[in-house]
């Protein structure tokens, strides 16, 4: 009866099986063996007496009228040749009946020396062997899907049986002694399966059961290193493995778990967790030597410089190595004071000696911050002594955005003209308007912060305020004078004067009529005569008019009586019935009444 249970874990279907059977037993048949002498029958043992040697044959009487023959290759290379009157015992395997009479004495006997051997060791194991019995034998020879291992008769070690973790050669335990159970016997097929694997799992189970029961956290056991990952390295105990990860075998850095451990190196290692449920222990191999941080703030105080080398190069830094198991970040803006850094591989490369400055110690998050820049001086402490106010300097144009551009002065080191700085007279939209990337340009340095790192540059102040007396002295209330359309608005017209002046033509100074839209009057570019209303150096405007262009005095002279009468009546018509403090009635929506003066920029009508 085939014990299941015992070959429950070998993965084989029983077409695999039967293959790998009879590749065990050789390609010999599985005849059913009759082992009684009392009559002359195929496939029986008897036991005969050697006569004689002749040619390739030894001549064996069987007690048969006719001898039998035993050819030479019965015996192995180098083994003797028996001596005439030696007993052996025999297998009969054909008898030749030339005539078709059994007993003619000119029948040949053939006989095998070998096979009668193997029968008699089958059965000699039977005598003593059961399923789940263990065995020893060696390993003799390797076949397709495991191994023979001779125990007195030839049995079969299947591959996946050979060790817990299959072997990458099998081949490597032919010649060694080993021990098996076996897992399962066929008497009619004389076929015997053994298990090494199930032998080592059962010894590994009771070790198991005895190392958890005794195993404590923070012990120091021996292992052997049966396996590596990339993520560590499994240890056996002793019926169990243990994981030592890669980030408990060094408190300095590494790459891969076999630059410190190698398959079946013995190591002493500590119990760092246990998981009884789940049978998992962690390891640690680095834990067995104090860790370096302990007295991190002592080594390395604030501010104090050391050396390190780089050993790794990220995207935000580079890790500098103090000692070994300590490293620190030097984060890329602690690189340089001036220079604008894409990647720390501009600064520095792995195996650079470097020297740095320590910034921060996080010791409960083993982190150490440190700084290139501090070991040399911030150029922005002296930079007000370099760029006084009122100082001229040459730039170049590094970058323009909506609201001005950027003008670096020096390596790192940046201005910003603003917009509102550019002209004196010109309204500017965008930067590009009066300047481009890369343009060499002079501006005065209007103010210094270098607490914010700021520096405010004027190139409209490299000449002096045309509104301060130019303007004012060539442009009088009442002149006539011409100029294109450059802008409109739905409030007014813009008309240019000079060199990106402009004056402000109100939509209610278009025509003596009421205008809806100053697009019906006036185009974009057209050049139109106009009269100067007033001229604001402190606010910076121009007001023109067109519909008084051709005006005489007496009626320009009367408009201005009747807008003021205007404005008198409206202040003056209020009424009450108690304080006087308001009017009896309040308009719903009212406006206030409009100005004699119209707004002289685009800022001053919401533009």
């Amino acid at each position: 009866m085939v014990n299941r249970n015992l070959i429950r874990g070998l993965d084989l279907t029983e077409e695999e099986w039967q293959q790998e059977l009879n590749e065990a037993l050789e390609g010999e048949p599985a005849e059913e063996i009759a082992w009684t002498t009392q009559e002359m029958e195929l496939n029986r043992i008897v036991e005969g007496t050697v006569l004689r040697v002749e040619g390739d044959v030894v001549l064996v009487d069987v007690g048969y009228k006719s001898e039998g023959i035993i050819f030479h290759n019965e015996w192995d290379e180098g083994e003797k040749l028996p001596e005439p009157g030696t007993k052996v015992k025999v297998l009969i395997e054909d008898v030749e009946d030339i005539h078709g009479l059994v007993d003619d004495s000119r029948g040949m006997i053939t006989l095998s020396k070998r096979k009668a051997e193997k029968i008699e060791a089958w059965m000699k194991v039977m005598e003593t062997v059961r399923e789940g019995d263990v065995v020893t034998g060696v390993a003799t020879r390797k076949i397709k899907g495991g191994l023979l291992v001779d125990i007195g008769v030839n049995v079969f070690l299947p591959a996946s049986q050979v060790d817990v973790r299959r072997p990458a050669d099998i081949g490597d335990y032919l010649g060694r002694t080993i021990q098996c159970l076996v897992l399962k016997i066929d008497d009619a097929r004389r076929n015997i399966v053994v298990s090494r694997r199930a032998l080592i799992e059962a010894e590994r189970a009771e070790k198991k059961a005895q190392l958890l029961a005794n195993i404590e956290v923070g012990q120091r056991r021996k292992g052997v290193v049966k396996n590596i990952a990339d993520f560590g390295a499994f240890v056996d105990l002793g019926g169990i493995d243990g994981l030592l990860h890669i980030t408990d075998m060094s408190w300095g850095r590494i790459n891969h778990p076999s630059e410190v451990v190698s398959i079946d190196q013995e190591l002493e290692v500590q119990i760092l967790h246990i998981d009884h449920e789940k049978e998992k222990i962690a390891l640690g191999l680095k834990q067995r030597m104090p860790s370096p941080w302990e007295n991190v703030e002592e080594k390395y105080a604030i501010d104090s410089r050391i050396k390190g080398k780089v050993v790794n190069v990220m995207s935000y830094g580079a890790f500098v190595k103090l000692e070994e198991g300590i490293e620190g970040l030097v984060h890329i803006s602690e690189m340089s004071w001036t220079r604008r850094i894409s990647h720390p591989s501009e600064m520095v490369q792995p195996e650079d000696e470097i020297e740095v400055v320590v910034l921060n110690i996080n010791k409960d998050k083993q982190e150490i911050s440190l700084g290139m820049k501090q070991t040399q001086e911030n150029p922005w402490d002296r930079v007000a002594d370099r760029y006084p106010i009122g100082s001229t300097v040459k730039g170049t144009i590094r970058n323009l955005t909506n609201y001005g551009a950027f003008i670096e002065i020096e390596e790192g080191i940046d201005g910003l003209l603003h917009v509102s700085d550019m002209s004196w007279t010109r309204k500017i939209s965008h930067p590009n308007e009066i300047v481009e990337k890369s343009q060499e340009i002079e501006c005065r340095v209007l103010s210094v912060d270098q607490d914010r790192r700021r520096i405010a540059l004027g190139m409209k102040q490299m000449a002096d305020d045309p509104w301060a007396a130019d303007i004012p002295g060539k442009y009088q209330p009442g002149q006539i004078i011409s100029g294109p359309v450059t802008k409109i608005t739905n409030f007014g017209v813009f008309v240019g004067l000079e060199n990106g002046l402009e004056g402000l033509l109100h939509i209610s100074e278009l025509a003596d009529h009421k205008v809806e839209d100053p697009e019906e009057v006036v185009k974009v570019g057209e050049v139109i005569e106009v009269k100067v209303l007033r001229v604001d150096p402190e606010e910076r405007k121009i007001g023109l008019s067109r519909k008084r262009v051709e005006w005489a005095e007496e009626a320009e002279a009367a408009e201005g009586r009747e807008e003021k009468s205007s404005s008198a009546a409206a202040a003056e018509l209020k009424g009450g019935v108690g304080d006087g403090n308001g009017p009896l009635f309040k308009p719903i929506n009212s406006e206030p009444a409009p100005s004699d003066e119209p707004a002289g920029s685009a800022e001053s009508e919401g533009e």
